[in-house]
């Protein structure tokens, strides 16, 4: 007898005797058409079909990956030879593959390994894929598709529990593992890991819970990113007010705020609120000191701005929240070709006033310049804030994005407009962007990885902070950390980077580099709206 480690593929028809009672014939015929298509797979992907009793196909690999693969092409084909068929004549089969030692007798094969391969089938949806852990991690990196654990199962008459993943064909799980227990490295008490688990998973509540470090526990953080400081300064920046005779043009003073924040967030030794968190109070009127009070700062920026053709005035006044005095109010006239230079006199006034220190790299170019195209840029502020507030809102989604296509359209090296349509598409499709756009998700999230790419030619902040969100949704959790650290390179302050740097850092098993992550964001959202 000749004792071989192989691949074995296991399958079976959904209700097969109930086919059969209904309509013996047509099951029949139903059935050896598809045989002939599953053995033309298992041949094209050098498997052997071993014997196919009844309803029942056993075919044999020396490649695990050749075996998932045949799986794979199977289901997909046999789909959609269903969909010829009326929906009570489909015939749907339960694939399951498991890695093991066997023994060859003539051309049959035995052994524990066939008999759990026919066990996991057994678990297996109709029309799914279930493998076994031995076969996962011989392919979980190789393959396309992405997986749910299963948890343990007991086979009769083997020992040890088998460890069942499924297969995912839903493009949204490409390269995921789901279901999977997240195992970390440190060392936890169960208190404190189930504490952090649902500190960061709930992603809300981490941030109003997690106010400080547990006692006598020194955050450690990662490289050169400095621990936030909760003396510095603070500033928050209110809504612009468009002083404009066409109401249609708030975008722009909105735009105007958005970029000061943005810029000001990439000064290290200033705290800025975020947009969620300003914005909240627009069109509200209430005093400065409150508004300090309740986000927490020592300075607020407001201002107006009236856009007539091409040109434009900006009035700003930096106020005192203590005494509600002006340390400086003044205004800014010129063309919209000189809307960056505006921006950036404003951010070097609010730095020298609050004394506090520009990084060299931010002094060669602070604002986010990265178009000539006055035209592009407009475009570009019209989707985001369209687009920025409402972030789970599909129909702002869908608006938003003609804009910020426009954009690329006048500038095709506009680095900014293609991320944020990375972002819109990747993320969009969770809510059901797809939908309304009446394509399927998996063109969506392509869509999102190919803006992505091009956006990642000259990377910003929101473009690295995308792709780390794609990493860590495969897993990729040190990739992840990688890209999410140069995104608050770009914007230490940056409360949605500092977000996903307390999660990743999490998920990587690597809690206690995440607090002071989280306590930052919590400090710049303190409306908590993220």
């Amino acid at each position: 007898m000749q004792r071989q480690l192989k691949a074995i593929l296991s399958a079976d028809v959904q209700g097969y005797s109930k086919l059969m009672g209904e309509d013996d014939e047509s099951t029949v015929n139903t059935i050896t058409a598809y045989r002939e298509i599953m053995s033309s797979f298992v041949e094209k992907h050098r498997g052997r079909v071993v014997d196919s009793p009844g309803d029942n196909i056993l075919a044999e690999f020396g490649s695990t990956l050749n075996a998932v693969n045949c799986a794979i092409a199977i289901q997909q084909r046999l789909q959609k030879e269903n969909k010829k068929l009326p929906a009570d004549r489909r015939m749907q089969f339960r694939i399951g593959i498991n890695l093991g030692d066997i023994i060859h007798k003539g051309d049959r094969i035995y052994g524990d390994g066939v008999n759990v391969a026919a066990r996991i089938e057994s678990l297996a949806d109709p029309g799914g894929i279930s493998i076994s852990r031995n076969v996962f991690d011989q392919i979980k990196k190789i393959v396309p598709q992405g997986f749910e654990y299963m948890g343990e199962h007991s086979v009769k008459n083997i020992a040890e529990p088998v460890r069942i993943y499924r297969v995912l064909f839903a493009p949204e799980y490409e390269g995921r593992v789901i279901g999977e227990p997240i195992s970390h490295p440190t060392k936890m008490s169960r208190p404190t890991a189930i504490a952090i688990g649902m500190i960061v998973l709930a992603s809300v509540v981490f941030f109003w819970v997690v106010s400080s470090p547990p006692p006598g526990t020194e955050p450690t953080l990662i490289d050169k990113i400095e621990a936030p400081k909760l003396e510095k300064a603070s500033i928050a920046v209110m809504p612009f007010n468009n002083l404009s005779s066409d109401p249609e043009q708030d975008y722009f003073g909105d735009g105007i705020s958005e970029d000061l924040i943005t810029d000001l967030s990439k000064i290290p030794d200033l705290l800025v609120i975020s947009r969620l968190s300003s914005f909240t109070y627009k069109n509200k009127s209430l005093k400065v000191q409150r508004i300090a009070e309740e986000l927490g700062v020592q300075y607020v920026l407001e201002g107006s701005v009236r856009k007539v053709d091409k040109s434009v005035r900006i009035n700003a006044q930096l106020i005192d929240a203590a005494s509600g005095h002006h340390l400086w109010a003044e205004r800014y006239d010129g063309n919209m070709v000189d809307i960056f230079a505006l921006q950036d006199k404003i951010t070097r006034k609010i730095a020298k006033s609050l004394a506090v220190t520009i990084i060299p790299d931010n002094q060669i170019r602070l604002p986010e310049n990265e178009t000539n195209n006055i035209e592009a840029y407009e475009a570009y502020l019209k989707g985001a804030t369209i687009g920025g507030s409402l972030r789970n809102d599909v129909e702002k989604f869908v608006e938003s994005l003609p804009w910020f296509e426009k954009a690329i359209e006048l500038d095709p090296d506009y680095s900014r407009p293609y991320a944020a349509l990375a972002e819109t598409y990747i993320f969009g499709s969770v809510f059901g962007l797809h939908k309304n756009l009446n394509i399927s998700r998996r063109l969506c999230w392509i869509r999102g990885m190919n803006y992505l790419q091009k956006a990642m030619s000259r990377p910003s902040n929101i473009a690295y902070r995308t792709a780390a969100r794609v990493k860590t949704y495969r897993y990729q959790h040190e990739k992840s950390i990688d890209y999410c650290k140069r995104a608050i390179e770009l914007g230490p302050n940056e409360y949605r980077s500092n977000a996903f740097m307390a999660s990743f850092l999490t998920y990587a098993g690597r809690p206690d580099e995440a607090f002071a992550f989280a306590e930052r964001m919590r400090r710049a959202d303190p409306a908590c709206l993220w």
